[in-house]
């Protein structure tokens, strides 16, 4: 079997992307797959702080693009969605160029790009959201979702600016906003509208207690890192997203 190569750029201070990926896709029942990062200095989430790590993007695309990984994932899903609606595909394709001028064959996909499909894979259009972010940047990815067609019936900011303390947030702290949230006609909860904030663990227990499909932005982004691999998505105990995928079958 070989092992199938992934490329993370992810900022600085995130750990829990790099816990959580490996986790999800360590299950897969027919792929072995290695993961290789590259940071952007961030430590506080703001505008000013996202636009510093994104100016960083280039270098990173370079440096792991030396490891010859098969698909890379930009793994800020908010450092896009404040780039304003479709930044995903803007960014995803400015990285493919850049790619390609180097000669890498990589595929790239980003968190915020992941999370679109995700949804649209679960056929969801009214969902509900629970991110870690202050409530301005909470409302540009509020405003981004409903650009690309989605309703948001309701939404929670935990409000943590330091991106050290997001990757801490306790799962009781997550499930009690989710709990709080007005569910009525929701197709989908994002339980962690965020790469860094902890929630793996929470998926399951979450789709059980609330009775709707549950992902979060790991769990769309193995999701697309394996559609783009062309391997079956089927995914012990990660949520309704990464059960085996009938809509969209898959090659082994």
């Amino acid at each position: 079997m070989n092992t199938r190569r992934i490329g993370l750029a992810v900022p600085s201070t995130n750990v829990t992307v790099e816990t959580e990926m490996p986790a999800i896709l360590a299950r897969h029942p027919h792929a072995d797959f290695s993961f290789h990062s590259t940071r952007m200095r961030m430590h506080t989430v703001s505008s000013e702080g996202l636009a510093a790590m994104n100016a960083q993007r280039e270098r990173c695309v370079l440096e792991i693009a030396d490891a010859s990984p098969e698909v890379i994932l930009y793994a800020c899903l908010v450092a896009i969605m404040v780039g304003g609606p479709s930044e995903h595909r803007r960014v995803e394709s400015a990285i493919a160029e850049q790619l390609a001028t180097g000669g890498s064959e990589a595929l790239i996909r980003s968190s915020a790009g992941a999370l679109v499909e995700g949804l649209h894979a679960l056929d969801a259009n009214r969902i509900a959201l629970v991110m870690p972010y202050m409530k301005p940047l909470a409302q540009q990815v509020v405003e981004y979702l409903e650009a690309e067609g989605f309703e948001i019936a309701d939404w929670r900011a935990l409000e943590v600016a330091d991106n050290n303390e997001v990757g801490c947030i306790p799962g009781e702290r997550v499930m009690e906003a989710a709990r709080s949230l007005d569910l009525t006609g929701v197709d989908a909860l994002v339980i962690s509208c965020c790469v860094q904030m902890p929630s793996l663990q929470l998926v399951e227990p979450a789709e059980q207690e609330f009775g709707i499909p549950v992902l979060s932005a790991a769990t769309a982004g193995a999701y697309s890192i394996l559609r783009s691999l062309d391997l079956d998505v089927s995914i012990d105990g990660a949520g309704s997203l990464l059960r085996a995928d009938a809509r969209h079958p898959q090659s082994v």
